[in-house]
């Protein structure tokens, strides 16, 4: 079987290690490009059989068809998540379109409830102030976490796991998704969003976006909420209705705000900024806050789950160069 080429966008040193890893056992050409996928990037794919491409890589109608042009047909996506797609576009060209869905759960979840321990407990805020030789503990003071009311938006794989992590502070768990899962309702009960809403003093974040998910936490869903909410998402930035979440803080409704994605983040994340000036004024108020912490999409980093998310990968390009299907197709 001839060695097929593939060009895998928007590729780290990190990316490189683990994809190199990986592909001793399958052989590919591997050529890494620093650069996203997009419109004014895509008459790089030339050459190839195949493209791998992340989270804020835009696989849009015109990207599609350079593709086309090229001859490729596979687009290997190294994320769970497929919303950069247009899937209609590319299911009328052919295109197959591979996800990784299940790599390590339990590394995004338990970065979710590292954002709520930090948050709680003013970890980041002490951390500035012991290098300042500040031991003034003023402003420090947290809660029990096994104490409250967490609300799980979402129960697939990293909604189950991050229950499994909080069910061992002792919380109350609160669920909700269109599609119930017997593991979930072992840990959590199931609910209507508004009653997690009312009810929930630690919101967390674990769904897919869809058009029917676009900000679904926005000006009337924090309306619901309690005084002095905690809301995490580890999940998609466009959930949150990030100027609606402006609002909420200036109001008090919003507590505590952790996010490890943001909807333009696109611009942002994955490279070094430092020493210039962001253009993006809702984000930069955002950073603003001493009860809002962010992270830069970091939740799945670690080194397990860079590991499975390669040979998931590269097991997709492999079972679509022999005609077969792994399960992991997009449709």
């Amino acid at each position: 079987m001839t060695k097929a080429r593939i060009a895998v966008f928007s590729s780290k040193s990190y990316d490189k290690h683990s994809m190199d890893a990986a592909n001793e056992k399958f052989g590919f050409e591997l050529d890494y490009y620093k650069t996203q996928l997009n419109a004014s990037t895509a008459k790089l794919v030339d050459g190839y059989d195949a493209i791998s491409c992340f989270v804020n890589d835009v696989v849009d109608t015109k990207v599609l068809e350079q593709l086309d042009k090229s001859g490729i047909k596979m687009i290997a996506l190294r994320c769970a998540g497929f919303n950069n797609v247009d899937l209609v576009e590319a299911k009328k060209r052919g295109f197959v379109v591979s996800r990784v869905p299940g790599y390590s759960p339990e590394s995004v979840a338990e970065h979710a409830v590292a954002m709520m321990l930090c948050l709680n407990r003013k970890l980041h805020k002490a951390y500035s102030r012991i290098r300042e030789h500040n031991f003034n503990l003023e402003g420090l003071l947290g809660f029990n976490l096994g104490s409250k009311t967490v609300g799980i938006i979402g129960t697939g794989k990293i909604g189950l796991a991050t229950m499994k992590a909080l069910s061992g502070f002792g919380c109350k768990l609160l669920c909700h998704d269109p599609y119930i899962n017997p593991e979930a309702e072992k840990l959590a009960t199931y609910v209507d969003l508004d009653t997690l809403y009312a009810q929930s003093d630690i919101i967390s974040l674990h769904c897919p976006l869809t058009e029917e998910s676009h900000h679904l936490i926005d000006h009337e869903a924090f309306a619901k909420m309690k005084d002095n909410v905690m809301l995490i998402n580890t999940s998609r930035g466009a959930l949150v209705n990030a100027s609606d979440a402006i609002e909420a803080l200036k109001s008090g409704r919003l507590g505590y705000l952790g996010l490890d994605v943001y909807e333009l983040e696109g611009d942002l994340f994955f490279r070094d900024l430092s020493g210039q000036v962001l253009h993006d004024d809702v984000f930069g108020l955002l950073l603003s806050y001493p009860n809002v912490l962010v992270t830069g999409h970091q939740g799945y980093f670690t080194d397990l789950a860079l590991s499975q998310i390669a040979d998931t990968t590269l097991s997709n390009i492999k079972a679509y160069q022999k005609g077969e299907q792994t399960g992991n197709e997009v449709f």
